[in-house]
């Protein structure tokens, strides 16, 4: 072919090409400016959507467990559970750490959920099928779920300890075999701290039963045992005296929230009667105002001449001669 011939043939390649790019541009406009123009609309709203949902969440939370402004400029009762209003020196302490925490545990929830619905809608905008990525994640989810149930159970028992307020830390707690302080309150892991220095790790999802002895109010319960021949009148006059002057001290009347009642014989015992003082205390003080009281009852007890019984022993003894005295 000759050199002229050649030029034009390519001449008309070109021109054919030209003419051919616009329909094909055409054909392939929704690939090239659709598609990417969907997926970044999709990620820009997931991102506003999270931002949003993050936000909403952080109010609520601190709508739910701050105490508002009632009349009078009084403050009016959380709209969370009502045992949240115990002790209010660390109530401000605790209602932010429990904020926090549940915020951050619904805030990363939402965020895999919306996360997780964008990342599909982009695969469906990029023609990738979706069913069996459904199905495969569905099949490795029933395999964790499985493998990992004891694990879910303590996050989820750590949720809904945090969310009920059910004990946090400084509080004395009762956990069956674990008795002492709460230090640390996780959503998988409690750790206490009992009487000898030891530190419990509990996992929550354990946790069957729980008694605080810090929450609302506590009592200091006395039992004191005098001689069957005591007028009980009397011992209960003396302990009555003895609750009204211990409520009067200026150390341990501002512990007492009402003056110690008797409450009656308690028992019948081999020594003597018991007879039943108690108290209602502030949290945490009901240990030191029983021993203070246990102090006061034994003086006043002894200034009245009223005896405590100690346990009586008989013993036997052979003689010689085999009587017995």
């Amino acid at each position: 072919m000759k050199p002229a011939e050649l030029a034009l043939v390519n001449s008309e390649a070109v021109d054919q090409a030209t003419a051919a790019l616009p329909e094909w541009l055409q054909s392939n406009l929704d690939l090239l400016i659709g598609v990417p123009l969907r997926i970044l609309l999709i990620i820009v709203g997931a991102l506003v959507v999270r931002a949003l949902a993050r936000r909403a969440i952080s109010r609520l939370m601190e709508r739910v467990l701050r105490p508002g402004e009632g009349r009078n400029g009084q403050r009016r009762p959380a709209r969370g559970p009502a045992v949240l209003q115990r002790d209010p020196s660390r109530a401000d302490e605790r209602r932010q750490q429990r904020a926090k925490t549940l915020g951050s545990v619904l805030g990363s929830f939402a965020s895999i959920v919306i996360v997780a619905t964008a990342l599909a809608m982009v695969l469906g905008e990029v023609g990738i099928a979706l069913g069996p990525l459904l199905a495969s994640a569905g099949v490795v989810g029933l395999a964790i779920g499985f493998g990992a149930q004891s694990l879910v159970a303590d996050y989820l028992s750590g949720l809904l300890i945090m969310a009920e307020d059910q004990y946090g830390v400084g509080d004395v707690v009762d956990l069956g075999e674990a008795v002492g302080e709460v230090e640390n309150v996780g959503l998988r892991l409690t750790q206490v701290r009992d009487i000898n220095g030891g530190l419990w790790h509990i996992r929550n999802g354990e946790i069957q039963r729980v008694r605080n002895d810090s929450q609302g109010w506590a009592r200091a319960v006395l039992d004191v045992s005098v001689a069957y021949e005591s007028n009980l009148e009397k011992v209960y006059a003396v302990l009555e005296q003895t609750g009204r002057d211990m409520r009067e001290d200026p150390e341990f009347g501002k512990l007492l929230l009402e003056d110690p009642s008797v409450w009656g014989v308690q028992s019948l015992d081999a020594d003597g009667v018991v007879v039943r003082l108690a108290a209602k205390t502030v949290p945490l003080e009901q240990w030191g105002v029983t021993r203070e009281l246990r102090r006061r009852v034994k003086d006043a007890l002894d200034s009245s001449g009223i005896e405590i019984p100690f346990p009586q022993r008989t013993v036997w003894m052979r003689s010689g001669d085999g009587s017995t005295v």
